[in-house]
């Protein structure tokens, strides 16, 4: 048996899979570990590992694999994945950001490489890409995009059909680049004031709005002058993160996923289509911005891409 882990901001989900080709079974979910000491949400893999197990009747030393998919960026401690999220690690931006722990980093490898034959951990947007290509939107491309837009804003980036890492794994933090001058002083858990995370963000939105993604998009959806003005420029920051993506790489599509997206996707989809269009045609004449294929199982799906 093979353990499937998906780390985020917001939640950690851990299911049971046999293969690739096996459904996920005994998914276990609850908040991301974010008190105690900085091995916290290895030991809340571990554990939801063993209730999983128990409530599929299977022996836990069966469990000899563990695929990750994580919110990143990593910090490689002797060739050891350590988490360095903003979203989990409140020692990144200090107590201003609200976490209630002072960890730079969170340890994950380590602890699992204990009691796990083989373990594999890949940020989430990579991961998310992968599952995205073998059986969701990305199907057959080779110039593609993944990109969440949750409590975070994350990316895994394919150009010529090779997924790109970079030196630590952290390729496609596009979430932490800056897209205007901005002066709205909204700190991303990074330590960055004003980048794309930071901006618009689903735990930015709550800060910096006073309202919850559902209800400020319910608002505009519903013609409310003020949270349409709000929107149309949340569009526009992610918009234009997406266009960068587009003309840096030459991509052919993006598949978006990530809960503010999905619970919302009907009126944000076109508006952030409407940021790509026109815009230098000979790079992005005939792209595409698209939901996931995997709706809003994609998260358990990339875990499970990371099997073979």
């Amino acid at each position: 048996m093979r353990a499937c882990v998906d780390i985020g901001g917001t939640k950690v989900a851990v299911s049971l899979s046999r293969d690739s080709a096996s459904p996920l079974v005994g998914r276990r979910t609850e908040p991301t570990a974010t008190t105690g000491a900085n091995d916290a949400v290895a030991r809340q893999i571990l554990r939801l590992v063993d209730e999983a197990c128990a409530e599929q009747g299977v022996d836990p030393k069966s469990v000899d694999c563990v695929a990750v998919s994580t919110a990143g960026p990593f910090e490689l401690n002797e060739g050891l994945v350590e988490l360095a999220s903003p979203n989990i690690c409140g020692g990144i931006a200090g107590p201003a950001r609200g976490l209630p722990n002072d960890w730079r980093t969170a340890l994950l490898e380590a602890p699992l490489k204990k009691r796990f034959a083989r373990v594999r951990v890949e940020n989430d947007g990579v991961a998310a890409l992968e599952a995205e290509r073998r059986w969701g939107a990305l199907q057959g491309l080779d110039h593609c995009a993944y990109v969440t837009w949750s409590t975070g804003v994350g990316v895994g980036l394919c150009v010529d059909g090779r997924i790109l890492r970079g030196k630590n794994g952290n390729a496609g933090h596009a979430g932490h680049s800056f897209v205007v001058d901005d002066a709205s002083g909204a700190l991303c858990g990074c330590g960055n004031v004003g980048d794309v995370e930071g901006l618009v963000a689903g735990n930015s939105m709550a800060r910096r709005f006073g309202q919850p993604p559902a209800e400020l998009f319910a608002a505009a959806a519903a013609g409310d002058p003020h949270a349409r003005g709000i929107t149309d420029a949340l569009c526009r920051v992610m918009g234009r993160m997406l266009y960068n993506l587009i003309a840096t790489l030459d991509l052919q599509r993006i598949s978006l996923g990530g809960s503010v997206f999905w619970h919302n996707r009907d009126f944000l989809l076109p508006r952030l289509q409407a940021q790509i269009d026109g815009h230098l045609p000979p790079l992005t004449r005939g792209v595409l911005l698209v939901a996931a294929g995997l709706g809003d199982s994609v998260g358990d799906y990339a875990a499970l891409a990371l099997l073979d």
